[in-house]
């Protein structure tokens, strides 16, 4: 008996093709450069060419060949996220990482994450992107005064955004909290409270920023003649329940403060409650200011006084310094501060 042939038509194709830029040219009827040109960039063309290939790219489902992209350019396509690990952080990499993927959506570029631990070599990651080529561009998180990371990228020549300024000679594009405001905020607010006994309780992660922190409310301590303290005791206020210990044995002393300035939301309320057990009230004898990332502490506790730091924007801001860098912007042109909004 003889067996009848399947139909062609029907049945499916056990090799199928996959689309590739000839298929989304021959639909939009574009020239094949103007279609590799739109996905790659295409800053040049017009908003109506670029939206009409990337539609016929989701269309199809075009996914770029990276290893042909990286043969044909000497590019990857991809940033990569070194982010460090903050135990202490609310909310920290949900918000960065999706500032940053809000801004790449509709570009050329794919964002890998590679968490950095703590107690890890901080160099183990960046020696192996930039031996194996496996990033066109860097973001670092948690950047110290000299951190070697930068000076590693800044040798090796890889473009990269920090999230936080450093405080050697070696200029480069970053997104930072404008932390010296935010003290400025605080002691603003508090002064037209008349308070007078002032303590800034800072979580030591060993950046700039806490450095910077430091260093301005001790400035501005000192220049209006202020009763000052900053807690650098770091076994203090390492733990929740360590804060908790510290703030309710200086609501029992014999000169509490009245001011309490922080900038991270955890040791926030650990102090919260500490002063609480100690018997001072919030609000009444003591203003407790803390920066704030989350929605937490006006949700919970909207007796304390928050500065609010914008993850999302950083994280966007963020890439789209690193896309300005790629594209030849100079590193002087791609440094920005974030301002702190108060919400008293």
């Amino acid at each position: 008996m003889r067996r009848q042939r399947p139909d062609s038509d029907t049945m499916p194709d056990p090799n199928p093709k996959a689309p590739t830029l000839k298929t989304i040219a021959a639909m939009t009827g574009l020239s094949l450069s103007t279609v590799s040109l739109s996905l790659r960039d295409g800053a040049r063309l017009k908003p109506e060419t670029r939206e009409k290939v990337a539609r016929a790219a989701a269309e199809i489902g075009y996914v770029p060949n990276r290893a042909g992209v990286r043969l044909r350019t000497g590019q990857t396509n991809v940033l990569t996220l070194i982010l460090s690990i903050e135990r202490n952080t609310l909310d920290y990499t949900r918000l960065l990482i999706q500032g940053i993927g809000a801004h790449l959506l509709g570009s050329p570029y794919h964002l890998n994450v590679t968490p950095e631990l703590p107690g890890s070599d901080p160099l183990e990651t960046l020696n192996y992107i930039l031996a194996n080529k496996t990033s066109d561009g860097v973001i670092l998180t948690h950047t110290s005064a000299r951190d070697p990371r930068v000076q590693r990228l800044e040798e090796a020549g890889l473009p990269f955004v920090t999230h936080g300024r450093t405080a050697f000679g070696i200029e480069h594009a970053y997104i930072d909290f404008h932390v010296e405001r935010f003290i400025d905020l605080a002691l603003e607010r508090t002064l037209s409270r008349n308070r007078r006994r002032f303590m800034y309780v800072p979580f030591d992660n060993g950046t700039t920023n806490f450095r910077n922190t430091v260093e301005h409310f001790q400035h501005e301590v000192a220049r209006r003649g202020l009763d000052g303290e900053v807690v650098l005791d770091a076994h203090s206020i390492q733990s929740a329940a360590s804060a908790r210990d510290f703030a309710r044995a200086a609501a029992t002393s014999a000169k509490p403060p009245d001011a309490i300035f922080c900038t991270n939301e955890v040791t926030a309320v650990a102090v919260l409650e500490g002063m609480t057990d100690g018997g001072k009230r919030c609000g009444d004898d003591f203003d407790l200011v803390c920066k704030r990332t989350t929605e937490l502490l006006p949700a919970l506790y909207p007796q304390i006084d928050t500065v609010t730091e914008d993850l999302f924007e950083a994280g966007r801001h963020i890439a789209e310094l690193l896309l300005c860098q790629l594209k030849g912007a100079p590193v002087s042109e791609l440094q920005k501060l974030h301002e702190p909004t108060p919400s008293w």
